[in-house]
């Protein structure tokens, strides 16, 4: 991102091998970061990331693993430090989608969308203070979603992660403002990404029409806001949720 020096930052992106998470990878790797690509099963795809950070000079690591899971997230960030140093700015961007109506859900479904969505941002959180508050400085960016604002029938589960996060976002906020440690979410609206390619032509018709901008974006149109609040110029934020939806939820 233009104008956002993020050199000798190290920035650890969970989720990075996908379509959010690997434009957010690449931004902050041309502000300067160095970055861990972060994968769950999308080994290529975290690889083909880390390889396009390096082709252009920057510095790269791929760390895989369950957010979900303690164990994981201990030994991957163990990784982080051994081959960057420490986390300087994480962004917790790990989600998945099990959708269907509450009546007809499974409680599986339900369980592990909140524990990849939810309980990934909250493991990864607690892990990534350790360095921020030795150091006092750190950035933490949550993406979470317009559903969690605003509720959409047959994701309960994706939406109760997601409105989840939001509240984490502040409760963390006010935890470690004094430590000089921010924490922000960014809420995209409809992104085309692997995520949504399942969606049916009518649904992708119907959420388009509710986005006074008239398309849906880009995941490079996500990335900047997630850079911004890593840099100093968003020193003065925290606590807040940035939508970045083509106008879909207005306030």
């Amino acid at each position: 991102m233009q104008g956002v020096n993020l050199h000798g930052k190290v920035a650890l992106v969970t989720g990075g091998s996908g379509a959010i998470g690997g434009a957010v990878c690449l931004a902050l790797a041309r502000a300067g970061a160095a970055v861990a690509v972060h994968y769950g099963t999308n080994r290529d795809g975290a690889l083909e990331v880390a390889d396009r950070i390096r082709s252009h000079g920057g510095q790269a690591a791929v760390v895989g693993g369950d957010v979900a899971s303690e164990q994981d997230v201990e030994r991957f960030f163990r990784e982080v430090r051994e081959q960057l140093g420490r986390v300087d700015i994480l962004v917790n961007n790990a989600g998945t989608l099990r959708d269907g109506l509450v009546v007809r859900m499974r409680l599986e479904d339900w369980r592990r969308v909140l524990d990849t969505n939810l309980t990934g941002t909250f493991l990864c959180t607690r892990e990534a203070l350790k360095d921020m508050l030795r150091v006092r400085w750190g950035r933490i960016v949550n993406v979470t979603s317009v559903v969690g604002l605003v509720g959409n029938a047959g994701q309960a589960n994706y939406v109760a992660a997601k409105a989840g996060i939001v509240g984490f976002t502040k409760a963390v906020a006010r935890e470690v403002a004094s430590r000089n440690i921010t924490v922000n979410a960014v809420a995209p609206g409809y992104v085309h990404s692997r995520m949504t390619e399942g969606l049916e032509a009518d649904q992708r018709q119907f959420l388009v029409s509710q986005i006074p901008l008239g398309r849906t974006a880009t995941p490079e149109e996500i990335a900047p806001a997630v850079v911004f609040l890593c840099s100093e110029q968003a020193a003065y934020i925290t606590g807040q949720v940035l939508n970045v939806d083509g106008g879909m939820v207005m306030k």
